[in-house]
């Protein structure tokens, strides 16, 4: 190198400097090197000239990159702010920017908790104090509440000596943990001028002395309305997001009552039509099933089945309620007197009691009608449907008279709209129990003068009674039972209406005649039982004791009128036993039902009482039914017995044993030892 380089060299290499982004120290030592190198006054001072303006240079690029990155924080957060989604993660980059724009320690920023009515500390980026993070800021405190309550930025070099701002124990040990000096904060606002809302405060800290240049001041206020953005947008979106679900849950609701309007509007048209249509009280029971996609039975008042349960068409078949009535053929083999009508087995109370095997799991019998029956009372008392066991149970009404009950299962959600249907449909059951109760008390009466001349004259005119019978739909030539019922004498009109509701929708007919008279077609029940079976539900209905004796089955006006006689000699017998409110039949009251029959059955009494002795010494070749004769002809005595058969009385005693082992421990009390005694005695007779 030239021992005296030109000014032009010195110049180059400032501009060498320059480009290569050279610390202005280095830029300095050009003319120290200038110096060094001799050059003259003249050149030096161009030097020195030439080092200030590549000084204004540098100053001025570093500016400008300093504001290329202030701008590019900007737009990066105004990215972050259209891509808005996570309003935590826009505020926690805006502070991260800010700490890193300005070189601070640390950055926070506060949002005021307006149920409180103080601040606190939403977001901070290179906080280390627990207590810090966790203050709280009334309106007027500190520096930030300051900045909250003028709605202007302010900064301080060293917060713990400046007096302008007022200082709280809270807020000094807070900053004081944190180790914060100078102070920079800004309002977060929206809109402008005198009419904007602080709505938080964005600031920037060093643990070191430290001034603020306006242009950092300028550069927070900046990153502080974009947090104001951020947080507007978020709170419209938030609640743009609620307008939305409130209108969708509205507009569901609109297409919901619309839905159940129209609804209802089909069920009124397709319930009326069914009744225009002389539609029965089982059809309405279909009808309301399919419509709420349940199981839908018709009780009447007593809780009692009137009708099988109907099932919606999308749920599955099953057993269905069978009781008395339970087939929509009243004349069938399900109707009063078949296999399951009242004198069958599975009538009320026998095996499928009120409400059958699907309705009432937790109950059979008089216990089912009587749950049933109180769960319709609480309908009445409400004017609503009720919840009883699961199912929803709603009064069938007529002004205040309880005619019955719907019984709907299956449907625990059952809703509004719903609700309201299966009330409804009891209002129609109730009209066609009314209409099927006024034509069944006009028929009732029609066929009472039937039965009276059927019982007082059964000969003076045999065929123009079966004519008559059969213009009433009642053919007495078909096989019937006869069951008579008595109770008290002041309720006797009260037990005739419960004899007409106990067979209301079949083809058997009651008529008062020296009692309630019934005759029931013939099912798969004995006489006993289909008394028995009436008596319970009579005495239901009631209220008070109802006997029933039962006889037949006969047909033909003759037999039928001796079946009559026959069932009141039973039924004054059971008055006469003290079983009152029982049922029974000639042929259960042993030796009395051979004198009370009609046809004096002494082999069928013999063969009931002594049958398994018979049957125990046909198969063994045992003596049994002699060592029984032997014992009560010796008058109960081991020793005449042992003697009379000529065996060892271990002998008889083993006898004995065996007899109670087949006949049941009872055998030898005074009233089963009397059937015995007259059994063996008719046995003997025959035999000989």
């Amino acid at each position: 190198m030239p021992k005296n380089p030109s000014v032009a060299a010195h110049l180059r290499r400032l501009l060498e400097l320059l480009a290569s982004g050279a610390p202005a120290e280095d830029l300095g030592t050009v003319a120290a090197e200038a110096r060094r190198g001799g050059a003259g006054a003249d050149d030096l001072a161009e030097v020195e000239r030439a080092t200030r303006a590549a000084l204004r240079v540098h100053s001025a690029l570093r500016q400008h990159q300093r504001r290329e990155a202030e701008l590019t924080a900007l737009f990066d957060t105004a990215g972050d702010l259209a891509a808005l989604r996570d309003l935590d993660a826009v505020l926690r980059s805006i502070v991260r920017r800010a700490r890193m724009l300005l070189g601070t320690d640390t950055a926070y920023l506060t949002l005021p908790d307006e149920e409180a009515g103080d601040t606190f500390m939403r977001v901070t980026d290179g906080s280390v104090s627990e207590l810090f993070q966790n203050l709280r800021l009334q309106l007027g405190e500190g520096l930030g509440g300051l900045v909250a309550q003028t709605a202007r930025p302010y900064a301080t070099p060293d917060y713990r000596t400046d007096e302008r701002f007022h200082h709280t124990h809270s807020i000094d040990a807070g900053v004081l943990d944190e180790g914060l000096v100078a102070i920079l904060g800004v309002p977060l606002l929206l809109g402008s001028g005198s009419g904007g809302k602080v709505i938080g405060a964005l600031f920037a800290a060093d643990r070191t002395p430290r001034a603020f240049s306006p242009d950092e001041v300028a550069l927070l206020c900046s990153l502080a309305n974009h947090a104001a953005i951020a947080i507007d947008t978020a709170k419209a979106m938030t609640d743009a997001r609620v307008a939305l679900a409130e209108l969708a849950e509205a507009n569901a609701v609109i297409r919901e009552r619309s839905a159940a309007m129209q609804r209802a509007e089909e069920s009124h048209d397709r319930l009326s039509d069914l009744v225009l249509r002389g539609g029965d009280v089982a059809d309405v029971a279909a009808a309301v099933a399919d419509l709420l996609q349940g199981d839908v039975t018709v009780f009447d008042a007593g809780g009692w089945p009137l009708t099988p349960t109907a099932r919606g068409t999308d749920r599955p078949a099953g057993n269905t309620a069978r009781g008395r009535n339970a087939a929509h053929d009243p004349g069938g083999a399900d109707g009063p007197g078949g296999a399951d009508g009242p004198s069958g087995s599975h009538g009320p109370g026998g095996a499928d009691g009120p409400g059958g095997a699907d309705d009432w799991d937790d109950s059979t019998g008089t216990d089912g009608a009587a749950a049933l029956v109180r769960a319709a009372e609480e309908s009445r008392a409400t004017a609503h449907a009720v919840v009883h066991d699961g199912r929803w149970v709603c009064a069938v009404l007529a002004g205040q008279e309880m005619l019955g009950s719907l019984v709907l299962s299956g449907r625990p959600d059952l809703d509004g709209p719903d609700r309201r249907l299966f009330e409804r449909s009891s209002v129609v059951t109730s009209l066609l129990l009314l209409l099927r109760r006024s034509v069944a008390e006009a028929e009732n009466r029609v066929r009472g003068d039937l039965i009276t001349d059927l019982l007082t004259a059964p000969d003076r005119d045999p065929a123009g009674l079966v004519a008559r019978g059969r213009s009433l739909g009642i053919d007495l030539n078909r096989p019937h039972l006869v069951l008579v019922a008595s109770s008290d004498a002041d309720v006797r009109d009260r037990l005739a209406v419960a004899a007409v509701q106990y067979l209301f929708g079949g083809d058997g007919v009651s008529a008062e005649h020296a009692g309630t008279v019934m005759l029931v077609p013939v099912g798969g029940a004995t006489p006993g039982e289909a008394a028995r079976s009436a008596a319970e539900q009579l005495t239901h209905l009631v209220g008070v004791p109802v006997t029933v004796a039962g006889a037949g089955p006969a047909a033909g006006p003759r037999a039928l009128a001796d079946a009559h006689a026959e069932a009141s000699r039973c039924l004054q017998a059971l008055q006469v036993l003290g079983r009152r409110g029982a049922g029974g039949s000639a042929g259960e009251l042993g030796f009395l039902g051979v004198l009370l029959g009609k046809d004096h059955d002494v082999e069928g009494f013999v063969r009931a009482t002594l049958g398994p002795l018979l049957d125990y010494d046909e198969r063994r070749g045992t003596q049994l039914v002699r060592t029984l004769a032997a014992y009560f002809g010796c008058g109960g005595s081991l020793t005449r017995a042992k003697e009379e058969l000529h065996v060892h009385i271990n002998t008889v005693v083993q006898r004995l044993d065996r007899i109670q082992a087949i006949l049941g421990p009872g055998w030898n009390s005074p009233e089963h030892a009397l059937e015995l005694q007259l059994a063996l005695r008719l046995r003997l007779l025959s035999l000989s």
